[in-house]
């Protein structure tokens, strides 16, 4: 059976989507089993085909913005494992010095603009980055990401209203994974249905599978290309499901382990590996290459981060303020 997408892209999706699982799976054993990790951590798995769509359907130059559940988007926009490692390690050679850990990852080189904490204060960055883009006359568009908890805030209203007014180039990528740390959709707003509340904006929204990434890539092109073309953002609500709790201390008492497994046969990256299977895309012995060769970047990242030191005490009071200019800050 023909597919629209290439082998080379199910390939891409493959091996992206395995990066961010193992990357995670170890991470986790690092916190819980070793200690090494400490703080907050909320993993992605699950979560990866977004990831994986999304970098299908944009360009390198693309801004992305998201909140604390960050590690598979910063893997995805090219922030190294090896500086993600190490910023959950804490230390100096990490994506943000040691000194943002998990919730605060940043590559500004690769257009990765957080990792941010507050919930919904990315809602209003991600649109300030596309005014940026908008009035520097790029054609770049801006893909802002938050929770199903975030679509509750103040903020996401009053930012919704002035992009549709100044028609941004912003994408706003609602990942909708169920439950705001333990709290599900239904018991937090009469609207269970997120990307309806573009309508009172007249701004267009669309439900997308999240355990698919030729759905969010189809999705995610169709709102990226009306971004680029001067009509303004899209709200796109990106159905999808953790499998690990809200965060690594989430006892996940509000759900069934029943509802979990019955989500994991939907795992992404299995249903995309079944692809390449049966079209014939890769042998198993490729498929065994690019699984060793993730398993060889993040063995590398856990001791790069290990051997890496700890921030120095005069760090302690740098990047408080900006204190040079970056490239995309307008004089």
């Amino acid at each position: 059976m023909a597919t629209k997408f290439s082998k080379e892209t199910y390939l891409y999706w493959y091996e992206l989507m395995q990066l961010i699982r193992q990357f995670e799976l170890t991470a986790e054993e690092k916190y819980k089993m070793e200690g090494k990790i400490r703080g907050f951590f909320h993993a992605y798995i699950g979560q990866e085909a977004i990831a994986a769509g999304c970098m299908t359907a944009t360009k390198p130059e693309d801004p992305f913005i998201t909140a604390y559940r960050d590690h598979g988007l910063a893997l995805s926009k090219g922030v190294s494992a090896k500086s993600c490692m190490a910023e959950l390690y804490g230390k100096a050679t990490g994506a943000a010095k040691g000194k943002g850990g998990s919730m605060h990852f940043f590559g500004v080189d690769v257009r990765f603009f957080g990792g941010h904490g507050i919930v919904g204060a990315q809602i209003g960055t991600g649109a300030g980055l596309a005014f940026a883009e908008k009035y520097k006359g790029t054609d770049h568009a801006v893909l802002t990401f938050f929770g199903d908890g975030a679509a509750r805030q103040g903020m996401l209203h009053e930012v919704f209203n002035l992009a549709m007014l100044w028609k941004l180039p912003v994408v706003f990528i609602c990942e909708n994974n169920n439950y705001a740390m333990g709290t599900s959709v239904e018991r937090t707003s009469n609207v269970v249905d997120i990307y309806k509340l573009a309508d009172a904006y007249e701004m267009p929204g669309d439900s997308i599978d999240g355990m698919s990434p030729e759905a969010v890539h189809e999705g995610v092109a169709r709102a990226v290309k009306r971004a680029r073309q001067g009509d303004g953002p899209t709200l796109l609500e990106i159905k999808t499901y953790r499998y690990k709790g809200h965060s690594i201390s989430d006892p996940q008492k509000y759900r069934t382990k029943e509802e979990v497994d019955e989500y994991k046969q939907k795992d992404p990256i299995q249903l995309v590996l079944n692809t390449i299977l049966t079209r014939k895309f890769a042998t198993q012995a490729e498929i065994d290459v690019i699984n060793k060769r993730v398993s060889d970047t993040v063995a590398a990242a856990v001791k790069f981060a290990e051997e890496s030191p700890l921030p120095d005490e005069s760090e302690l009071l740098k990047d408080v303020y900006v204190d040079k200019k970056y490239p995309f800050i307008v004089d």
